[in-house]
């Protein structure tokens, strides 16, 4: 018999007969299904805990099979159910997983790996990168790898000085910045122009090519703006498509919508795949989706601009590196990452990957111990919503759901009545990370602590009715901030060569998951220091430019006018740009004599300010 995992959440496991029998489970993708809830059913369903002794089952089963009343009946139904789901906990002899994965994590080797003669976990067979690419499964996609830096400087607009926390006010300036229109305008046209001169007429002009984006909402604004660009040019062979999850609200075009996969692209989102390996389509613009799993032969470029790393870096770029008749290499450019950092990340996978140390059960403790410092929690609540929770799921009644909301209810008042944000970001995020370390943890050991695994049921319907906390939300600093300068130069071109050496994973095995105290600074430190850290030195030519926006915002026709497409506004810039050169002229005689003059440099110039002056301008 053959059945998927999906199936085993609703699999009735007294039916299903055990006792003596092996099962082979083959895990594909084995990082992204390791430590579900459908993965623990799995083993509660089939794990043969008649193999296992004098177990907790049967103790248990003993000290209670004296009792005769029914409250004690109820109460020894419940710790056989504790006892039954623990008793599945760490290894099963009965069971035996294959699973398979290009971009293990140290999670997936701990549970699937094979322990080496220094006790650390590692695969039982490796067909790896390097092995795959040299005998010509995959290509190399690190071969034809481009970085652009992207230099700016931000101003403060705003006469006081607001004082922000540094890691929630540098996020809101980045996100500022990646979601500029002039920013998103730039990259736009490096994307569609590389795309049109280098890309489009590979493998035999069916070459296709994704774009990764930080974010939904980035998704959203790209996509109207790989749009208007293509109409502004005039092209008309170029299909673009947009794949995101949910809803996204946005007044990209003036006016708020909501915008989903499938209105942008006027077809339901489970044609999505299909309709991008048609001629129709050339360019996926993808945030989060289609970034694992993937499997499209004709994608030969991607364009990254989102940061990434580790493991998300080696499956995300690994999405062209498919071969197909006639595509003979792949081609990488990216906004964002650095050569260094794509490197380090490939290196982990390229031959064999190991872990450099095992996770510390004990930290389990240590997480638990800070999340009762908190005292938003009785034992006696837990204690009543065990005894609940635990009973046989064919016992259970509307009523019962009703006790396990009175007995989590406390907590979240006491929980909302805290008086910190931050505190309650800290307990919110220790919970969290309690319920994955546990998960983790009871799949490779044997924890036998029957009051932490009633806690860990607690907490995992605890964390589902705590509120949205405020705090967590990034500022908008839109109208706090501006963008005086802005460059995007190319800053690498050609292979990261990778060494044939093993991948070591470090991961962080210990730590509450408390967040380090973070400092306050006034919004000009931040601006000053994120400019230090990110801009360059800028020539004479770039605040000679930024001299001519202000100017031209400064004429109110030019302002009322730029509400119109850009092709309309051209006219009135045309007739402005030479008085404004002319104004400038006693402060930057050598670039203005040069404008006036020099007939090409006059048409580049103007290529570069007319987008520039026309977004800023529209948005007054």
């Amino acid at each position: 018999m053959v059945c998927t995992l999906q199936k085993f959440p609703f699999v009735d496991v007294q039916r299903v007969a055990t006792e003596g029998r092996r099962f082979a489970i083959i895990v594909d993708e084995a990082h992204s299904s390791q430590t579900g809830k459908a993965s623990e059913r799995l083993k509660e369903v089939l794990a043969d805990i008649s193999a296992q002794g004098e177990d907790a089952i049967e103790k248990k089963l003993h000290e209670y099979a004296v009792e005769e009343a029914k409250a004690e009946a109820e109460e020894k139904d419940t710790d056989e159910e504790i006892a039954a789901e623990m008793a599945t906990h760490g290894q099963q002899q009965n069971l035996s997983f294959f699973a398979f994965t290009a971009t293990p994590k140290q999670k997936t080797l701990e549970i699937f790996g094979t322990k080496s003669v220094n006790g650390k976990p590692e695969p039982f067979h490796v067909y790896s990168m390097r092995q795959a690419i040299e005998e010509g499964f995959i290509f190399n996609v690190l071969e034809n790898y481009t970085t652009y830096e992207t230099y700016f400087q931000i101003g403060k607009k705003v006469a006081d000085d607001p004082v922000y926390s540094k890691g929630q006010a540098n996020k809101a300036l980045g996100k500022y910045m990646g979601l500029h229109p002039h920013n998103l305008a730039q990259k736009t046209e490096v994307i569609i122009e590389h795309f049109r001169s280098q890309v489009q007429h590979r493998i035999g002009g069916k070459a296709k090519a994704m774009l990764v984006t930080g974010s939904r909402l980035h998704a959203v604004r790209y996509y109207f703006e790989f749009q208007k660009y293509i109409k502004k040019m005039g092209y008309t062979d170029l299909g673009v498509l947009v794949a995101f999850s949910g809803m996204v609200k946005d007044n990209v075009t003036g006016e708020m919508k909501e915008y989903t996969e499938s209105n942008l692209n006027n077809f339901p989102d489970s044609e999505t795949v299909e309709k991008f390996d048609s001629v129709e389509y050339q360019l996926l613009l993808v945030a989060e989706k289609y970034q694992t799993g993937f499997d499209q032969p004709l994608l030969h470029t991607m364009y990254v601009d989102k940061k990434l790393s580790g493991v998300k870096a080696v499956q995300t770029l690994s999405r062209v590196n498919r071969t197909y008749p006639g595509k003979t290499e792949t081609f990488i450019l990216d906004f964002v990452n650095s050569r260094e950092d794509i490197e380090k990340a490939f290196q982990d996978y390229y031959q064999e990957t190991g872990v450099s140390e095992t996770t510390d059960p004990n930290t389990i403790y240590d997480i638990k111990n800070v999340l009762d410092s908190f005292m938003l929690y009785l034992d006696s609540e837990i204690e009543a919503f065990a005894k609940v929770f635990f009973k046989e799921t064919k016992n259970q009644g509307n009523i019962d759901l009703a006790k396990l909301n009175s007995f989590i209810d406390p907590a979240v008042d006491r929980y909302n009545a805290l008086t910190e944000e931050q505190d309650k970001m800290d307990f919110k995020g220790a919970l969290a990370k309690f319920i994955r370390l546990y998960s983790f943890l009871t799949h490779i050991i044997k924890l036998g602590d029957e009051k932490l695994h009633k806690f860990y049921a607690y907490a995992k319907a605890l964390i589902r009715k705590l509120p949205r906390d405020a705090g967590e939300r990034t500022p908008n600093l839109d109208n706090e901030v501006l963008l005086q300068y802005y460059r995007l130069q190319k800053s690498y071109e050609g292979t990261i060569e990778l060494v044939k050496e093993d991948g070591v994973l470090y991961g962080k095995t210990s730590g509450t998951g408390l967040p380090l105290e973070d400092e306050k600074e006034k919004l000009s430190e931040i601006i000053q220091k994120l400019n230090e850290r990110l801009g360059t030195n800028f020539t004479e030519m770039d605040k000679v430019l930024e001299q001519f926006v202000q100017d031209m915002a400064s004429n109110e026709e030019m302002v009322l006018r730029a509400k119109n497409p850009l092709d309309l506004f051209k006219i009135i810039y045309d007739n402005n740009i030479m008085d404004v050169v002319l104004s400038r002229m006693a402060e930057n005689t050598k670039f203005c004599e040069r404008y006036l003059e020099d007939e090409e440099f006059r048409t580049e110039i103007d290529k570069i300010l007319l987008p520039l002056v026309h977004a800023r301008l529209s948005k007054i």
